[in-house]
C-alpha cells in the first residue's frame, strides 16, 4: 500500500494520479448525505482508494474545474436513484488521462468538459474520474477551466428552454424572469444572439444595473441586451402591464419563468415568492401562439387558465433540462448542444455570471450555500 498522504483540501499530485498496477491511491470526494427524506442534506468529504479499472467505453479525466449545482433529492427519489451517498458537482472540466479501448473521441492530454449524468457513482468534486465518453466534448484551448464548468448547465438549459421548447428565432419576443441570475443571463444571451427582443424582470436594484450593462461582444455595438427591465422588487410594478405597454399590446411570445404565484398573496409565505409573478398574470401577457417555458414543477393550472390558453393557441412546457440523459435517443442532440455551447463560450457571445474561483477546501461550505439556495452568481471549485 502507497505511503503518500494526503492534504486536508483533498488534494493529490498529479504524478500520482497514474499510480503503478497494484499500488493504491487515496483521494477525497466530496459527497451529501439525507438521513431521512425531507430532512436538510450535510455535506462530507470521503476518502476513495484506487479507481475502478478503465471500462472500454471510460475516459480518466483530471478534474481541473467543477461547477456546484442545488441536488434535487425529490426528483432523484421518484426515479430511483437516492442513495446513502449522493456524489456532489457534476458539471467537470479536465484533461484526459487515460481513455478505454473502444474510445473514438478523445485521447491522452486532451481538454474536456461535461455533465455526469443523474445515476454517476463519481463525484465531480474528486482528483480524478471515469466518465462514459458521451458525457464529454472537447474545450476549446481559449476557454479557461472555471468557464467552461460553470456555464455548462446553465448552456444546456437555456437551449432547451429556447431551442427545443419554444424554437426562438428573429423578430421574437422573449420574456426571462430574473434574468440576472447565472441561467437568467445566459438565456439573455442566447436569446439575442438569435435576433429575439428581450425584455427582464430584476430582483434588486443590483441586478437591474448588471441587467442594464449587459451589451453585445460586437466592438463598437452599445444597445443594451436587454429592451426593457421591469424591477419588480418593491411590488408595486405589474408585469403583465409593463410587458403589454412594451409590446404594444400584442403580448411576449416567449416566456421563460424563474417560478410562479400559485396562490393569493396572503397564502405565500417568502419574500422571494412575493416577487414572483402569478399564474395569471403570465397568461396575461402571453401573446397569440406564444409559449409559456415554466420550471415551477408543481404548476397547477384550473379550467379558466386553461380555457385562455386554449383561445390564444398558446402552449405550455416544462423546464427539466435532465431528460438529455435520462435517455440515450437523444445523445446526438444532447452533444451537439455541449459543442455549441462551448462554441459560444469560445466567441464570448456566452459570458457567464460566475463568483471568484472556489479551492477545493472550500467546496463543502460553499455546497452548503447553493443547496439552500443563498447564492448568487454560479459557485466553481477550482483545482
Amino acid at each position: 500500500m502507497s505511503s503518500r498522504r494526503i492534504s486536508e483540501d483533498g488534494r493529490v499530485c498529479r504524478r500520482c494520479l497514474c499510480s503503478p498496477e497494484g499500488v493504491e491511491v487515496t483521494m477525497k470526494a466530496l459527497y451529501g448525505q439525507q438521513n431521512s427524506p425531507g430532512e436538510e442534506i450535510t455535506f462530507v468529504f470521503q476518502e476513495r482508494e484506487n479507481l475502478p479499472p478503465t471500462g472500454d467505453n471510460d475516459v480518466k479525466v483530471q478534474v481541473r474545474a467543477c461547477a456546484l449545482s442545488w441536488i434535487d433529492t425529490k426528483l432523484l427519489s421518484e426515479i430511483k436513484l437516492e442513495k446513502e451517498l449522493l456524489p456532489v458537482g457534476r458539471e467537470i472540466s479536465g484533461v484526459v488521462l487515460e481513455v478505454g479501448r473502444k474510445v473514438t473521441f478523445f485521447q491522452p492530454d486532451d481538454e474536456v468538459v461535461g455533465i455526469l449524468p443523474l445515476d454517476s457513482e463519481e463525484s465531480g468534486l474528486c482528483e480524478v474520474i471515469l466518465v462514459h465518453e458521451h458525457y464529454l466534448v472537447h474545450k476549446p484551448e481559449k476557454v479557461c477551466w472555471v468557464e467552461a464548468a460553470g456555464t455548462v448547465r446553465d448552456g444546456v438549459r437555456a437551449y432547451t428552454a429556447l431551442h427545443y421548447l419554444s424554437q426562438v428565432s428573429p423578430g421574437k419576443t422573449v420574456l426571462i424572469m430574473d434574468g440576472a441570475s447565472p441561467f437568467g443571463t445566459i438565456a439573455i444571451q442566447l436569446a439575442q444572439h438569435r435576433g429575439a427582443k428581450v425584455i427582464s424582470t430584476a430582483y434588486s436594484l443590483e441586478d437591474k444595473q448588471h441587467l442594464e450593462r449587459l451589451r453585445p461582444p460586437v466592438e463598437g455595438v452599445r444597445q443594451p441586451l436587454v429592451a426593457r427591465v421591469i424591477d419588480v422588487s418593491n411590488g408595486k410594478i405589474d408585469v403583465a402591464e409593463s410587458c403589454l405597454e412594451e409590446t404594444g399590446g400584442l403580448g411576449v411570445d416567449i416566456v421563460l419563468d424563474a417560478g410562479v404565484k400559485l396562490y393569493s398573496a396572503e397564502d405565500e409565505s417568502t419574500s422571494k415568492s412575493q416577487l414572483l409573478p402569478h399564474k395569471h398574470d403570465i397568461i396575461t401577457l402571453l401573446g397569440v401562439g406564444g409559449h409559456w417555458i415554466t420550471t415551477e414543477k408543481n404548476l397547477q393550472l384550473d379550467p379558466p387558465d386553461s380555457h385562455s390558453l386554449f383561445l390564444k393557441g398558446a402552449t405550455v412546457s416544462f423546464l427539466n433540462d435532465e431528460i438529455w440523459n435520462l435517455s440515450n435517443v437523444q445523445q446526438g442532440k444532447y452533444l451537439s448542444i455541449l459543442e455549441d455551447i462551448m462554441e459560444k463560450l469560445s466567441s464570448s457571445i456566452f459570458r457567464p455570471q460566475l463568483d471568484e474561483p472556489i479551492p477545493l477546501y472550500e467546496a463543502k461550505v460553499s455546497m452548503e450555500i447553493v443547496q439552500k439556495h443563498q447564492a448568487r452568481k454560479r459557485q466553481v471549485i477550482q483545482f
